[in-house]
């Protein structure tokens, strides 16, 4: 799905321009001409990007950005015919992504526009990184990461992979052949007993007290579950 890019820039003919350039590369795009319009915009139908120029009639680039960045993370291409340095760090200041002077180069603009889209997916996916909680503990996958109560907890590769498939399905019951299939690889003898060495260690690893845990438990005759108990440490 395209990006949507709002345009507030004043000059209709360089306003033209950037959108033909924008929708050529695939993006969708509305043009608006003076700020207060631009800043409604940005509220009813909030834009992936903003191409704002400074010198808007009505109410100006700098403020709409200031407005902006009061409330959201809109990424903000900022347009001026201003280029002295200490105009790009009040742009910046502000809250502008990047800081483009007139006359720019239109497949420069582009390229920019892409790059903040880019940047700006990259941050979301970080930020909508899936977490698997369950009690105090918490297991973060794409980074490899455990932690009890927040406090980081070492774990090897195979003690990663049994609380990660015990943390997303709390109080499920596992036998022990279920979580061997999680840790054993292609053509690796181990057996069932394995699974036990692991729960020892992890709960040397995340228990108060590894002899009576609260979190991993043993279910006799079956296997092991993840209990979402309490804890106040």
């Amino acid at each position: 799905m395209s990006a949507n890019v709002l345009v507030a820039e004043d000059d209709e003919k360089q306003a033209e321009l950037i959108r033909r350039y924008l929708v050529h590369d695939g993006y969708a795009v509305t043009v608006v001409h003076d700020g207060p319009t631009a800043l409604d915009e940005t509220v009813k139908r909030p834009p992936d990007l903003l191409v704002l120029d400074w010198m808007l009639p009505g109410l100006d680039g700098l403020e709409i950005c200031r407005r902006i960045r009061a409330t959201g993370d809109m990424p903000i291409l900022m347009l001026t015919a201003r280029s002295t340095e200490d105009d790009l760090l009040l742009g910046l200041d502000i809250g502008a992504d990047d800081y483009m002077t007139k006359p720019f180069r239109p497949r420069e603009l582009v390229a920019r526009v892409r790059t903040l889209l880019r940047r700006t997916r990259q941050q979301q996916e970080r930020t909508e990184e899936v977490l698997l909680t369950a009690g105090p503990l918490t297991v973060a996958p794409d980074r490899h990461e455990v932690s009890v109560n927040g406090r980081p907890v070492n774990c090897t590769p195979s003690e990663f992979r049994l609380l990660s498939t015990l943390v997303a399905a709390p109080e499920r019951v596992f036998t022990r052949a279920q979580l061997l299939h999680c840790i054993t690889d292609h053509g690796r003898a181990v057996t069932e007993r394995t699974v036990d060495m692991h729960m020892v260690n992890l709960r040397k690893k995340i228990e108060i007290s590894p002899r009576r845990p609260e979190l991993l438990l043993t279910v006799h005759g079956v296997g092991y579950k993840l209990s979402r108990g309490r804890r106040d440490v």
